[in-house]
């Protein structure tokens, strides 16, 4: 949510702001909707305080038998009293047609960001690791994951498209990749492990961006709340309505959760195999922070989904997004993109973004600085830390074995018993 206010300081800064990322002005109807508002505002309250002014003239009046004076004061009150509800009532209607106009508008992106109109437009900040080499062939996952537990016939069968059985060794696998990732996350990084619900109200999912704007890629049930695309939505919503101590900041939070989403927007693309599921699973980070935090908090929270690539020993690059490939809430993006030799490029593998003060002021999420009685509202961020199913598919690919087995990175090994090669049963 933008500040009304800020816009009309600037204008011209925020139609510039929309301008890339490819939206048209908006600042002049946010302005003329606040005007119209405030005056309306302002003559309820002129209007509200003449007709305490009159009521206790009346009085004055008939004390001193002014009948004359009584009864123009009283016709002027019954005016106000007419008036009055009528002015308030246009006033809501104003404020929520701002409100909503507001709310659709997405988050501006910070300068540093490229300008660009989709993933063409991603700026490369870094690669590490070198793409695996193979003595033979590599295969794509999906070629692979059957023999280990990848069923897609099963899923499909009793849940249709972009549904995954997973079972044995590949189950497995995916365990102890979620449990390397919490654990890696919240013992050596700081970050609070919870388990959070699954299933959340209209205004999480609007505090979060999701609402209104893109409802049709969310699950409902049938008693109208919604299942989480991303644990994103329960983290960050721990603090809405809140008023923190600056002393509590940061705070930071992670989750290893199923995730659902419809793919309304993605259709045809990675109908095969785990990449693109309606049901996964993700570790997620959090991040509530103070303003003059947040930039360190973006690149700190980027750094930890990459240091466990780098545990893991999967190739990756770090790509800058540009304005026209951003989410709604983000400011700016790092995605992260894993290599996948069965398909001989990058996919995205985690996403790291800084929403600055957007979704604290759709949350009313705010902290009070010490020293100070006013508050101000905090910045939030979210990462994937990482996404269970894509790194399940970066492992398959990136240790796949001539003989179809896998071979298991080192630091899972513990998880699984020590076991290090998963192969058909």
């Amino acid at each position: 949510m933008h500040d009304i206010r800020l816009i009309r300081e600037n204008p011209e800064a925020f139609d510039g702001a929309l301008a890339k990322r490819g939206l048209s002005p908006h600042a002049a109807e946010l302005v003329s909707l606040d005007e119209r508002r405030r005056a309306l505002i302002t003559e309820a309250q002129a209007g509200q305080a003449r007709r305490n002014e009159a009521s206790k003239a009346i009085g004055a009046a008939k004390a001193a038998k002014d009948e004359a004076t009584a009864t123009t004061l009283m016709a002027e009150v019954a005016v106000l009293k007419e008036r009055l509800p009528a002015i308030e009532a246009e006033e809501k209607e104003l404020g929520e047609a701002l409100n909503s106009q507001l709310a659709a508008l997405p988050n501006l992106p910070l300068a540093d960001v490229p300008q660009g109109t989709d993933e063409e437009d991603n700026a490369l900040v870094h690669a590490r690791g070198t793409p695996t080499v193979f003595a033979f062939a590599p295969k794509e996952h999906d070629a692979i994951g059957p023999a280990l537990g990848l069923d897609f016939e099963t899923g499909a069968a009793m849940s249709g498209t972009r549904f995954t059985l997973v079972r044995g060794a590949a189950a497995k696998l995916s365990r102890a990749l979620g449990q390397f990732m919490l654990d890696t996350l919240s013992g050596q990084h700081g970050y609070e492990e919870c388990v959070p619900p699954l299933l959340v109200r209209d205004n999480a999912v609007f505090g979060t961006g999701q609402l209104p704007k893109f409802a049709e890629d969310l699950f409902r049930t049938t008693d109208g709340r919604w299942l989480i695309p991303t644990a994103e939505v329960s983290l960050t919503n721990i603090v809405a309505d809140k008023i923190l101590a600056e002393g509590e900041l940061p705070l930071r939070f992670t989750a290893l959760t199923p995730c659902f989403r419809s793919e309304a927007g993605a259709a045809g693309r990675d109908t095969r195999g785990y990449i693109r599921q309606h049901q996964f699973e993700k570790v997620e980070m959090v991040s509530i922070v103070t303003p003059d935090m947040s930039e360190a908090e973006h690149e700190r929270m980027t750094a930890c989904a990459e240091g466990l690539l780098d545990a893991l020993g999967l190739p990756f690059r770090r790509m800058k997004l540009c304005t026209g490939d951003m989410g709604f809430t983000a400011a700016r993006t790092y995605d992260l993109e894993v290599w996948l030799p069965g398909q001989n490029q990058y996919r995205e593998i985690s996403s790291c973004s800084t929403c600055t003060d957007f979704q604290a002021r759709r949350m009313n999420a705010r902290y009070r600085p010490e020293g100070e009685k006013a508050t101000r509202f905090v910045h939030t961020l979210n990462g994937s830390g990482l996404a269970v199913g894509r790194t399940l598919v970066a492992v398959l690919e990136n240790y796949q074995q001539e003989d179809g087995s896998v071979a298991i990175p080192d630091v899972l090994q513990p998880y699984l018993k020590g076991l290090n090669r998963l192969e058909a049963a």
